[in-house]
């Protein structure tokens, strides 16, 4: 995990933590976190999910198979984003990566890919040269790409996800919000899996509020 301090991490195969089962429901403040102020969302009508990751992080390398399952099964009115975190400079250019990506429509053609270039084959990423290797080995024109992770919008949305994190005050990857009311974590529900399924109490929770309030 990439993260400004220490996270006790379990299993990906562990179950629900039992300080979480012997619960009837999660409890604020020890599995998750509210938010305040809460943050913005794409739209307040609809419930979005948020995932914190960085490509550099192996607990998001092996979370990704799981995550990305699960959010294939969410509802179709929550929305599911992934926002990629910086927490070094050096970084930064692994965000305007994913979001490249992103923009021209690869996401599920090369997202996996780069975690396991960089955690399985080794090959960090870390310089534009790099990056457009990468590319052309999996089919992409390495300068379409590159003229796609400078272009305007990336940058935008590079700065938007680095509001978001510090917003959510992300000290570590992954991480899960919730409607821009909610955080959760590994560390806070005791396993990568079961943040999952503090999520799901969330998303549940977000969709009663905004019936009450519609």
């Amino acid at each position: 995990m990439v993260n400004r301090r220490d996270f006790s991490a379990l299993g990906l195969l562990s179950a629900l933590p039992f300080a979480i089962a012997a619960q009837q429901k999660p409890v604020d403040g020890r599995h998750y976190a509210t938010l305040t102020p809460r943050q913005p969302t794409r739209d307040p009508k609809q419930v979005e999910v948020v995932e914190f990751f960085a490509y550099s992080c192996g607990h998001c390398h092996a979370f990704e198979p799981v995550i990305d399952a699960w959010q294939k099964k969410l509802p179709r009115d929550v929305l599911f984003r992934r926002i990629p975190v910086a927490f070094r400079p050096q970084l930064e250019l692994q965000q305007k990566l994913y979001f490249a990506i992103e923009a021209l429509d690869l996401v599920e053609q090369l997202h996996r890919k780069v975690f396991d270039s960089i955690h399985i084959a080794h090959d960090h990423l870390g310089t534009p040269a790099e990056i457009a290797t990468f590319m052309g080995k999996n089919g992409v024109d390495p300068k379409r790409f590159e003229e796609a992770m400078n272009s305007f919008g990336v940058a935008g949305k590079v700065q938007q996800a680095s509001r978001l994190a510090v917003g959510y005050g992300i000290e570590g990857t992954p991480a899960i919000g919730v409607d821009g009311r909610w955080l959760t974590d590994g560390s806070m529900a005791g396993s990568n899996p079961a943040s999952l399924m503090v999520a799901d109490y969330l998303v549940g929770l977000a969709k009663d509020m905004n019936r009450k309030t519609s």
